[in-house]
């Protein structure tokens, strides 16, 4: 058997000879076959976009949402197959509820980051199961309290970030991100620069269409996640292309 996969990924259990899981690199390429998410930490809140792939011409455009409330201070958004994601959303409700109904408060990002990392975890490490093809980007913003932002890859890893993207133009989102004044950012200049972004990685050449989806929270929106009404996603696109062109 050779190191390249031949008989060493039918189970997230095996290691290759090389000391990989392919099972876990498979699941990362199903995230990087999926439509680019982005996410900036704020100096008042968190601000997510997501490059939401239309597939056919048929469908609804508002359906297939992307972005999650978690709680009242907690957003999430993904990249990745959406029933996986689905579920870990609903695991992500679950822990921040019975967190609350047991301590009195909310959970912070960070300890509902690092449960649900834990549990995605799991999965990688029985034959009965299978890793989860999705990368996740948690945001909260509690009042009186810093937002935060958080990004859970297949593997169960999970880091804090001032900004991330995730999906098919990965690398090119990240380094859009590295120019933007991250320590000084508004939610409404990061909804024009995800936006910028997010246009100007999409190749109209080789890409299918796609609609911008957005989601908030903090000072905008009083310290609760809220979908970026339709009208305001509309003039911050107008916005990101002209200063594309």
């Amino acid at each position: 058997m050779s190191s390249l996969g031949t008989g060493y990924d039918f189970s997230a259990m095996t290691f290759s000879p090389d000391g990989r899981v392919f099972q876990v690199e498979y699941a990362a390429k199903a995230v990087e076959n999926s439509g680019t998410a982005v996410a900036i930490r704020c100096v008042d809140g968190v601000v997510f976009g997501v490059e939401k792939i239309i597939f056919s011409k048929l469908l609804e455009t508002s359906s297939n949402h992307r972005n999650f409330t978690i709680d009242k201070h907690t957003g999430l958004s993904f990249s990745g197959l959406a029933a996986d994601a689905r579920h870990l959303v609903n695991r992500a409700r679950t822990e921040a509820s019975n967190f609350k109904t047991f301590y009195g408060r909310e959970i912070s990002g960070k300890l509902l980051a690092q449960r649900l990392a834990q549990y995605i975890q799991n999965y990688t490490l029985y034959s009965f199961v299978r890793p989860f093809g999705c990368s996740l980007l948690l945001g909260k913003h509690l009042p009186n309290e810093k937002p935060s932002l958080f990004v859970l890859e297949p593997s169960g890893n999970f880091f804090g970030y001032k900004a991330y993207a995730v999906g098919r133009r990965k690398q090119q989102a990240c380094t859009e991100l590295g120019k933007l004044a991250l320590d000084s950012i508004t939610m409404k200049e990061a909804l024009v620069a995800i936006a910028r972004i997010i246009y100007t990685i999409y190749d109209e050449s080789k890409d299918k269409e796609f609609s911008l989806e957005m989601s908030w929270i903090g000072s905008e929106t009083q310290f609760k996640h809220e979908i970026v009404p339709q009208g305001i996603v509309d003039s911050v696109i107008n916005s990101a292309k002209q200063k594309i062109s």
